[in-house]
């Protein structure tokens, strides 16, 4: 008889080579993400003093300072029109990715399921998107239900109040008071 047991397989290194093993390979990529570190200041500061020259501002003339100025505004201008490219960019290739990963989720089959709302429909919308278009009959569930008289309640006709009055005069009228008292 086979065994279907699902035992955890033990492992074919030990666990102190294992545990070895796992403390140099995170010392490696410590010094990794420290020479990318610094290899991101080097290459910043490089870029930097490229784009922007040491400015000497000593001995010149009012004209000179306003043309400095205007240069470095337009310069300025530039680079934020690039940083606002390059984030659209940026953004459309986001959405593009998205995009892209759903399609694949849908072709592999496995789906994320979106949040649903509850949205009220009638029985017959229900039969279409059940059955498809194929049936085109309307069901009437409440013409199968039983339906309920309620009684009406007996309710006390208004009269004249003269009438009354005149019943009750006289003696026939007290007896009756009287009788409806007891």
């Amino acid at each position: 008889m086979l065994n279907f047991c699902h035992r955890p397989k033990k492992p074919k290194i030990s666990a102190s080579r294992r545990l070895t093993l796992k403390t140099k390979l995170l010392k490696r990529a410590a010094v990794m993400l420290e020479n990318e570190r610094e290899e991101k200041i080097r290459e910043r500061e490089t870029t930097l003093s490229q784009r922007v020259p040491p400015l000497q501002l000593s001995g010149l003339s009012v004209q000179d300072l306003l043309a400095l100025c205007r240069e470095m505004h337009h310069k300025i201008d530039s680079a934020d029109e690039e940083r606002y490219d390059i984030d659209i960019k940026v953004t459309k290739n986001d959405k593009e990715i998205e995009n892209l990963s759903q399609k694949i989720c849908d072709l592999k089959g496995k789906m994320k399921r979106p949040n649903l709302k509850k949205v009220k429909i009638s029985a017959d919308a229900m039969l279409g998107a059940l059955l498809g278009a194929k049936i085109k009959e309307s069901v009437d569930f409440k013409a199968n239900l039983k339906t309920v008289k309620k009684e009406d309640e007996k309710k006390e006709e208004v009269t004249d109040w003269r009438k009354n009055v005149e019943a009750m005069s006289g003696m026939e009228g007290r007896k009756k008071l009287f009788d409806a008292g007891q």
